[in-house]
């Protein structure tokens, strides 16, 4: 098995997952889960309003939470740098409330299938 880890992006502006994946398998960078996530921040704010008459007002009308997605997929090491670069061709992270992206090693991996040699 190849050096690899685990790169994994918090979307707020879930609106642009779709070009982003989309962007990320062109250049051969596929296999990641999603999952639907919110920030401890914004779940904070929920149950303090939620403790007030507004709060109890938003669930009559059924104003939504803001959710986030946490994409997450292991790649080599030698890729990180294209699938950073191809996110940050669609977001502009540097933007307030856009996301965060980072990585981690991964010390080991099993069911994932090893690309194959060039």
């Amino acid at each position: 098995m190849k050096d690899k880890s685990m790169l994994i992006i918090v979307l707020n502006r879930v609106e642009l997952m779709d070009k982003m994946l989309s962007a990320l398998n062109e250049h051969g960078i596929k296999g990641a889960t999603i999952l639907n996530s919110m920030g401890m921040a914004h779940e904070l704010g929920i149950m303090q309003e939620e403790t007030y008459f507004i709060g109890n007002l938003r669930n009559i009308f059924g104003a939504s939470r803001k959710e986030s997605r946490t994409i997450f997929m292991v790649i080599d090491n030698d890729r990180i740098t294209d699938a950073t670069q191809v996110v940050d061709d669609v977001i502009d992270l540097q933007q307030p409330d856009t996301g965060i992206l980072f990585a981690i090693p991964v010390l080991f991996a099993a069911g994932i299938p090893e690309a194959k040699e060039d």
